[in-house]
């Protein structure tokens, strides 16, 4: 049996899951209803690398990025391909991966952006948040979907580090500003380090911000978070738990001179 390459499946989630997020940021501005049911799919007590707060290293147009190995229940869309034993999700291949040396990426909260946590959700802006800046260029990992092999859990990969038992390292496609829906009018997210005990107005960390303008984004070494449309983390949350935490929020503003995207505001819950 064929499977399509781990850059190809997770290609195929990225404009289905940025559209659907957008449609979530939306109703979230506008205090809408919720967009329609996507054809997501829960993937109920497996194993499985969540990434979302990773950072990755870039090499031959591919993010191979250092995600955490959890298990439980996760979140994805269906990614659903055909087999000789007929049509298979991502949730089927997941399960496949326990015996056979991978797994997948997909969603779940990450603890540590809660209320209280040491991590936090960064917006780089887009067009309707630039405040008195410019819109964030867009460069990010997108793991939704993103094949993780588990000879790289203990072992050192460039630049995301060795490993622990709990960590793998995980091939994903970089969402830019040419990738359709990879930035809504609110720009998009990523995640970075937080400081829950400090005073307010100072717990938001500048390198949460400069990751929101890497340079050379998609060159061979650079290093890049991961990342998705402004609203995909909660529209994920809500579909997978049925309720949205309180989230450590930090709002970035990018100069137009195309200097580190700097702290515009800081939203404590």
């Amino acid at each position: 049996m064929r499977i399509a390459s781990p850059v190809r499946l997770a290609m195929s989630a990225v404009v289905a899951v940025q559209l659907f997020a957008a449609s979530w940021a939306v109703a979230l501005q506008a205090d809408a209803p919720a967009a329609p049911e996507p054809p997501f799919v829960i993937c109920e007590d497996q194993r499985y690398a969540l990434c979302a707060s990773a950072s990755c290293f870039v090499y031959n147009g591919v993010a191979y990025c250092g995600c955490d190995v959890k298990d439980g229940n996760s979140i994805s869309l269906q990614l659903s391909f055909s087999t000789s034993t007929g049509e298979k999700n991502v949730c089927d291949l997941n399960a496949e991966g326990v015996d056979n040396g991978f797994m997948v990426s997909t969603y779940s909260v990450p603890p540590q952006i809660v209320k209280g946590g040491t991590a936090a959700v960064y917006t780089c802006p887009g067009t309707g948040n630039a405040g008195t800046g410019v819109p964030a260029p867009v460069a990010y990992g997108q793991c939704d979907g993103g094949l993780c092999f588990t000879s790289t859990i203990n072992a050192a990969f460039p630049d995301v580090g060795r490993a622990s038992r709990r960590e793998i390292a995980c091939s994903c496609p970089i969402s830019t500003g040419e990738t359709p829906g990879s930035s809504t009018g609110l720009g998009y997210q990523v995640i970075g380090p937080y400081h829950p005990r400090a005073p307010i107005g100072k717990r938001c960390d500048p390198s949460g911000c400069a990751a929101c303008n890497v340079q050379n984004p998609t060159a061979n070494g650079s290093v890049i978070p991961v990342g998705s449309p402004t609203g995909s983390g909660r529209f994920l949350s809500e579909r997978l738990t049925g309720s949205v935490p309180s989230f450590n929020e930090c709002l970035c503003e990018c100069p137009s001179n195309g200097g580190p995207c700097t702290l515009r505001e800081e939203i404590t819950p």
